[in-house]
């Protein structure tokens, strides 16, 4: 039984170590009959990316003899193609650690990640080029280079090669993505993009010595950011059909899996804690939850994470609108949300459209589109949690984002007191939570009673199980703010109203009010209906930091 490749992502070591290997290699043939000169494929986290541009790299390298590496493979069946086996230069950088907090740190990263690549073509460079060339090459190895010169550092290399190898080279860039996104959480957004721009404009657009470039990502970032003027880009995304089964396993590729694992009895129970991600008309399976599912004799777990992108998620969900945090939250119980999903992000842009959050969701991989169409140039998508591990996860992800910062034990004393009835203990943990933050509060266009939802959003998560959670419904003749009707019908039904008590308001006048329209507007009458005898309405009343609350048995 072949060993599993936890943690490996080089193809060469994968096959001559006899690794179990799910055959990829006919992604040499689609991206040869695709003719596309720069290719962009973006995907999530551990859907193969780095493996399968490391594939590619011993492909077309004609820096050693790899052609054993190809022999029983699928790609090996297409002698045509395999006539391109061997015959490039190929340059492969990979940006997926330049996750840095400073511009001179991640400026120092790809510098020295250029200087890597520099040195695997030190041989030819140093006996090859002319003494004006020479001087260049020395200055990026010594780095005695400027911010110019490392930015065309690519470009000069592919022409250098290109003279002495008398073959045009390939250029492949896993995570391309992967410093803009660390540049927009540190605060140096504006230099990154500027660098990544000019390094990348200049190895890809118009340059004569590039046979063709292959960039991985997570996100597709728009012309206007970092591709501006490079019109030879060709995006293939999670909703396009082109590549669509050459990252992630499909359901034949599990089934080979888990035959040579002896784990087929379990098959039916790995479909719904692992499959289920739509990209275009494929389904497939996330690679690394699977071998990892392997690894561990079949336990199931929730082995995925994408912890890396979740920085620009949570400052999106913390600013969003009390409706954009139901339907994240409905999504939990299992909604499906109908959204458009737009392909090319500017990530400054993002925080002006707080609908790019199920994009970036979808891209991402906490939810996918069952089904899509292309209405007016534009993506639709029907969204869900693909399946029983994401469940999980974007559980958890929006826990961590809408109770941050409360402490967990607070947090459970908190929903006690709520379940008891208990508004002196419940009004002590928020009022001691608004003191110590207010920095999930500090949201703009001045709506605080937005803040407050978002506070119990996050609380009422952990109350699904046991009540039915319910905001901004019609009950009674009104609509009401917070409604938690038990699903055992004997426990205690909840009613929360909040106010903002104005300038010459007091709390206790405010919260009053809230009181007084549960009554007027009969809110308990859905909850009476439902057979819930024991009803207690909260009334919240809050001015800035101040917060009052008063409870009655309705």
């Amino acid at each position: 039984m072949k060993r599993l490749p936890i943690g490996i992502s080089d193809f060469k070591e994968i096959v001559e170590l006899h690794y179990f290997y799910i055959d990829k290699t006919l992604l040499v043939k689609e991206i040869l009959n695709k003719g596309s000169k720069v290719l962009l494929l973006p995907r999530p986290r551990r859907f193969g990316k780095t493996l399968n541009l490391s594939m590619l790299y011993y492909f077309f390298s004609n820096a050693g003899e790899y052609n054993n590496l190809f022999a029983n493979t699928a790609i090996a069946q297409y002698p045509d193609i395999m006539t391109y086996q061997g015959q490039y230069p190929v340059v492969f950088l990979t940006f997926k650690d330049v996750k840095v907090s400073t511009w001179q740190q991640a400026f120092e990263r790809i510098a020295a990640l250029v200087v890597n690549v520099f040195r695997q073509f030190e041989a030819d460079l140093i006996s090859h080029v002319n003494e004006y060339d020479q001087r260049y090459y020395e200055n990026i190895m010594s780095g005695n280079y400027t911010k110019t010169q490392l930015e065309n550092s690519l470009e000069w290399l592919t022409k250098a090669l290109w003279k002495i190898k008398g073959k045009k080279v390939i250029i492949l860039l896993d995570e391309y993505d992967a410093p803009i996104h660390a540049a927009y959480q540190h605060g140096y957004y504006q230099e990154m993009t500027e660098f990544i721009r000019n390094f990348l404009s200049a190895a890809l657009k118009d340059n004569t010595a590039l046979e063709f470039g292959v960039l991985t990502g997570i996100l597709r970032t728009a012309k206007e950011g970092i591709f501006s003027g490079l019109n030879n880009l060709n995006v293939c995304t999670i909703l396009n059909e082109d590549f669509s089964d050459k990252f992630g396993f499909t359901q034949e590729e599990v089934d080979t899996l888990l035959e040579h694992y002896a784990l087929m009895g379990k098959r039916d129970e790995v479909k719904q804690w692992y499959n289920g991600y739509q990209f275009a008309n494929t389904t497939v399976y996330n690679p690394w939850s699977l071998i990892s599912f392997v690894d561990k004799k079949g336990a199931f777990g929730c082995y995925w994470a994408n912890t890396s992108d979740n920085a620009l998620i949570k400052r999106l969900i913390t600013h969003a609108s009390t409706e954009l945090l139901m339907q994240l939250e409905s999504v939990l119980h299992g909604a499906v949300v109908r959204q458009r999903i737009e392909e090319a992000f500017i990530v400054p842009s993002m925080e002006r459209n707080e609908l790019i959050v199920w994009s970036l969701l979808v891209f991402t991989g906490y939810l996918t589109p069952k089904r899509q169409e292309l209405a007016k140039g534009r993506f639709i998508g029907d969204l869900t949690i693909p399946n029983q591990e994401i469940h999980g996860i974007y559980d958890d992800l929006l826990q961590e984002i809408l109770r941050q910062p409360l402490q967990i034990t607070s947090v459970r004393v908190l929903l006690r007191a709520l379940q008891e009835g208990d508004g002196v203990v419940f009004e002590k943990i928020v009022r001691e939570y608004l003191q110590n933050s207010i920095s999930m509060f500090d949201l703009p266009n001045n709506e605080p009673e937005k803040s407050y939802h978002l506070f119990v959003l996050g609380l009422l998560v952990t109350l699904s199980d046991t009540y039915e959670v319910l905001s901004n419904r019609e009950s009674g003749y009104g609509r009401y703010d917070i409604m938690l009707i038990p699903k055992n019908l004997q426990q205690r039904g909840i009613i929360i109203e909040f106010k903002k008590a104005d300038e010459r308001e007091e709390l206790e006048e405010a919260a009053q009010r809230a009181l007084q329209q549960i009554h007027t507007q009969a809110y308990a009458a859905q909850m009476r209906n439902r057979g819930v005898s024991i009803i207690t309405a909260f009334g919240i009343a809050f001015k800035g930091k101040e917060v009052l609350l008063k409870q009655e048995v309705v």
